[in-house]
């Protein structure tokens, strides 16, 4: 699972209420998708393409076990995201709902907002096309890994009977 794209890069720190605020976790995700991000990067919501690549700092998805911040970030049509780390729930929420995640210590310190990115979530290779740099973390579980080649778990969980057995 390879993915190249433009960098958008956010600091430490980022609850899933900055995501997602609050007053929009009802709305119909077309709203939603207006205001990820926004208070961090207003131009975020208006300007992210399909394919582009969210690179944050430590704790990335902390304080709320809210999918709706995952949803959210993958109807901007994001390839995947990338972090120092990640909030726990929030990293296995990524993969329950389709939206591929790399953590990657450092991985803020090879990039700049803009830069050109590929991404490779099976192998955990992570490339700065710009500058050149290259690292590798740690790849996602294999069956982290099965659950985004399906889609998402409840994709998965359709297509596999055999988990229930």
């Amino acid at each position: 699972m390879k993915f190249t794209g433009r960098c958008w890069k956010f600091g430490d720190n980022i609850p899933t209420d900055q995501l997602v605020k609050s007053r929009y976790v009802f709305d119909p995700m077309e709203e939603i998708v207006k205001h990820v991000l926004e208070d961090l990067n207003p131009e975020f919501p208006a300007k992210v393409q399909p394919g582009d690549i969210v690179v944050a700092g430590k704790h990335f998805g902390q304080s709320s076990g809210r999918a709706i911040a995952t949803k959210a970030l993958r109807a901007t049509g994001i390839g995947c995201v990338v972090a120092d780390t990640f909030a726990r729930t929030f990293y296995r929420n990524c993969f329950e709902i389709g939206l591929p995640a790399l953590a990657l210590d450092g991985a803020t310190g090879m990039v700049d907002d803009g830069d050109r990115l590929t991404v490779d979530i099976a192998t955990g290779e992570f490339r700065n096309e710009t500058t050149g740099a290259v690292r590798t973390a740690a790849p996602a579980d294999p069956f982290l890994l099965q659950m985004l080649e399906a889609g998402g778990l409840i994709k998965l969980a359709a297509a596999r009977s055999d988990l229930f057995e």
